[in-house]
C-alpha cells in the first residue's frame, strides 16, 4: 500500500462547529431566561454553528448572536429573531414565513431560495457584507456562499414587511417583492430591473438612481418616494398610486361636501341630502372617515389606501374593486356590502361586522367578498356569518375568533 501524499500545507481547522441537539435546546432555554431577566440566563451564541435543516419553528432567539450560522433548509416559520445578529448567515432555502426579523443585521446573509412570505423585516439591514477569516497560510480569506447546482435564485418575500429596511443590490435583484411593505425603505441605486413589485408599498422609499427598467409595479404605491434619477423604461406602472391631490372634486363639488350630503341623506332616512355615487374616486385627501354614517355609499373602484375607517358604517355599500389596502376597518359595519374584487391586503378588519344585512322581513343582503384580496388582513373576532368569500385570497389572513358560520369559503380553505 502506497503512503498517503501530503501537500506539506497545514490542515486548517473548520470555522464551523457542530452542536448536539441537547446542547442546542439548552442554549435556547438559557436564552429565554436571558430575555426574561431570570437567573442562569445566557444570551445565545450560535455563531458559525452548523444548524442546516434544524427545526426551530416559533422559537424566540431575539438578540442572539447568529453570525455566520448555517441555517440552510431550516424550519424557522414564526420564529422571533428580532435584533439578532445574522451577519453572513447562510439561510438558503430556509422557511422563514411570518418570522420576526425586525432590526436584524442581515448584511452579507445568503437568502437564495428562502421563503420570507409575510415576514417582518422592519428596519433590518440587508446590504452586502463579507466575512474575512484569518488563515495562517493565505492571510485573510473571504468566506463566500457559493451557488449550489439547482438551487433557487429567488427570495420569496410576498407580503413581507420591509419598511425602513436598508436593502442591498444583490437582495433587491433576486427578491420577489409582491405585496411587500417597503415604506421608507432605502433602495438607493438598487438594481430592480425586471423585479416583481406588484402591490408593493413604496411610500416614502428612497429610490434615488434605482433601476426599475422592465419591472412590474402594478398597483404599487409610490406616494412620497424619492424618484430622482429612477429608471422606469419598459416598467408596468398600471394603477400605480402616487400622491393624491389636496382636494378631490366630483362634478365641480368637493368630495367632503358630497359625503356630508350623503350622511344627511342616511340620517334623515332620505328626506334631506343626496345619495353619493362616486366611482373610482380617491378618498385619501380626507385621511379619515372614522365613525361616519355612509350606509349605501356607491364607490366602486374608489381608493381608501391606508385610511382610518374605524367603526365606519358602510352597510349595503358598493365598494367593488375598491383599494382598501392597509386601511383601519376595526369594528366597521360592512353588513351587506359589495366588496367583490376589493383589495384588502393588510387591512385591519378585527371586530368588523360582515354578516348579512336585513333589508325587509325575511330578506337579507349578504356581504360579498368574492375574489377579494385579503392577504395578511386581520379578521380577528369579526362576525362573518354567511359571508361570500368565493375565490378570495386569504393567504396569511388572521381568522382567530372569526365567526364564519355558513360562509362560502374558497375551495382551498374548505378543503
Amino acid at each position: 500500500m502506497s503512503a498517503p501524499a501530503f501537500s506539506g500545507r497545514p490542515v486548517q481547522p473548520s470555522l464551523f462547529r457542530t452542536l448536539a441537539p441537547i446542547a442546542l435546546r439548552a442554549a435556547v432555554e438559557a436564552h429565554l431566561r436571558y430575555l426574561k431577566g431570570l437567573p442562569a440566563g445566557v444570551r445565545a451564541n450560535l455563531s458559525y454553528v452548523d444548524l442546516d435543516h434544524v427545526d426551530l419553528e416559533g422559537v424566540d432567539l431575539s438578540e442572539a448572536d447568529l453570525t455566520g450560522v448555517r441555517l440552510a433548509g431550516a424550519l424557522l416559520s414564526r420564529a422571533v429573531l428580532a435584533r439578532a445578529n445574522l451577519y453572513g448567515a447562510d439561510l438558503r432555502d430556509a422557511d422563514l414565513r411570518e418570522a420576526n426579523l425586525s432590526r436584524c443585521d442581515l448584511r452579507g446573509a445568503c437568502l437564495r431560495g428562502a421563503n420570507l412570505s409575510g415576514a417582518d423585516l422592519t428596519a433590518c439591514d440587508l446590504r452586502e457584507g463579507v466575512i474575512a477569516t484569518q488563515d495562517s497560510v493565505d492571510g485573510f480569506r473571504i468566506l463566500k456562499h457559493r451557488a449550489r447546482p439547482g438551487e433557487l435564485e429567488r427570495v420569496l418575500t410576498q407580503g413581507a414587511r420591509l419598511d425602513g429596511a436598508q436593502v442591498g443590490h444583490a437582495f433587491a435583484r433576486v427578491a420577489d417583492l409582491t405585496d411587500a411593505d417597503l415604506a421608507g425603505a432605502s433602495l438607493k441605486g438598487a438594481r430592480l430591473n425586471r423585479a416583481t413589485l406588484d402591490g408593493a408599498n413604496l411610500s416614502q422609499a428612497n429610490l434615488y438612481n434605482a433601476d426599475l427598467a422592465g419591472a412590474s409595479l402594478r398597483r404599487a404605491v409610490l406616494t412620497g418616494a424619492d424618484l430622482a434619477g429612477t429608471t422606469f423604461d419598459g416598467a408596468d406602472l398600471t394603477q400605480v398610486l402616487r400622491a393624491p391631490p389636496p382636494i378631490v372634486y366630483v362634478d365641480d363639488a368637493p368630495l367632503h361636501e358630497i359625503l356630508e350630503a350623503h350622511e344627511l341623506y342616511v340620517t334623515s332616512d332620505g328626506r334631506d341630502g343626496a345619495a353619493a355615487r362616486v366611482a373610482a374616486v380617491d378618498f385619501r385627501p380626507l385621511r379619515r372617515l372614522r365613525g361616519r354614517r355612509l350606509a349605501g355609499l356607491s364607490a366602486p373602484g374608489a381608493i381608501f389606501f391606508g385610511m382610518d375607517l374605524e367603526k365606519v358604517q358602510l352597510q349595503g355599500a358598493n365598494l367593488a374593486e375598491a383599494d382598501l389596502r392597509g386601511a383601519n376597518l376595526r369594528g366597521a359595519d360592512l353588513r351587506g356590502a359589495r366588496l367583490v374584487g376589493a383589495q384588502l391586503s393588510r387591512a385591519d378588519l378585527s371586530g368588523a361586522r360582515l354578516g348579512p344585512l336585513t333589508i325587509a322581513q325575511g330578506r337579507v343582503l349578504r356581504t360579498d367578498l368574492s375574489r377579494a384580496a385579503l392577504q395578511g388582513a386581520d379578521l380577528t373576532g369579526a362576525d362573518a356569518r354567511r359571508v361570500r368569500l368565493i375565490d378570495a385570497d386569504l393567504t396569511r389572513c388572521r381568522l382567530d375568533g372569526c365567526d364564519l358560520t355558513h360562509a362560502e369559503l374558497p375551495e382551498a380553505v374548505e378543503a
